[in-house]
């Protein structure tokens, strides 16, 4: 089939949709990585303070767990209603959404990280004279950074998947191509922006494997030897 004529025939493979309508895929790529950003950096700036909290206060995890568990129950429909009134048809209404589904997985696995610290390496940790912030700083969180990235990029491309449904509030990203395509029937917008989440997701993932193989450089040495 003729480029040209593809957009006529409402071909899923369509070159002349790519050329005509680039700025509008483009500006909604770099929405959906904004959402996707924000939310996660606001998620995890909430998570580790959540996690310290559980750890330090034990009583706390099992209702802090709880509670977050129970907000990824909750429908994407239902919670960007429940918002809707306090946030109204803005970006934040889905950056709050996704801040809050995020949680779920970046509490429970910076718990999981800090809670496998082992306790002779602290033991020894305090015999050297590290207090409660500096243990913290150069002890747990190195140790546990293998489970807290882990955590990260699953986040990061559950965010990324959920960040489409914004659209319903008009904010989201790729998630509105999506959603406009399959109202109209407009295959080359649905695949295109569907292909482009999916590539969205995967590039981040190679990111933040990355990221981890950087801050964990003892982790590659392991590996070789």
């Amino acid at each position: 089939m003729l480029a040209q004529d593809c957009l006529q025939a409402n071909a899923w493979i369509c070159g002349e949709y790519l050329s005509t309508r680039r700025e509008e895929i483009l500006a909604a790529l770099v929405q959906h990585v904004d959402l996707t950003l924000r939310a996660v950096v606001i998620g995890l700036l909430v998570a580790i303070p959540l996690a310290l909290l559980a750890r330090r206060f034990r009583r706390l995890e099992t209702g802090i767990l709880s509670a977050t568990s129970l907000i990824y129950t909750i429908p994407a429909l239902a919670m960007f209603s429940i918002l809707l009134p306090f946030t109204g048809l803005t970006t934040q209404t889905t950056v709050t959404g996704l801040v809050l589904y995020s949680l779920t997985i970046l509490v429970r696995n910076i718990i999981t990280g800090l809670a496998g610290v082992p306790e002779d390496v602290r033991e020894a940790a305090r015999g050297m004279g590290y207090g409660a912030a500096r243990m913290l700083v150069q002890v747990d969180f190195p140790l546990a950074l293998p489970t807290v990235v882990a955590g990260l990029r699953i986040a990061t491309v559950s965010t990324i998947a959920l960040a489409t449904i914004g659209a319903i509030v008009g904010n989201g990203g790729l998630g509105k191509l999506m959603y406009e395509g399959l109202t109209t029937e407009f295959h080359a917008q649905v695949l295109t922006a569907t292909v482009l989440v999916v590539l969205l997701a995967v590039v981040a993932d190679l990111l933040l494997i990355g990221l981890q193989r950087a801050l964990m450089p003892w982790r590659r040495a392991v590996g070789s030897s």
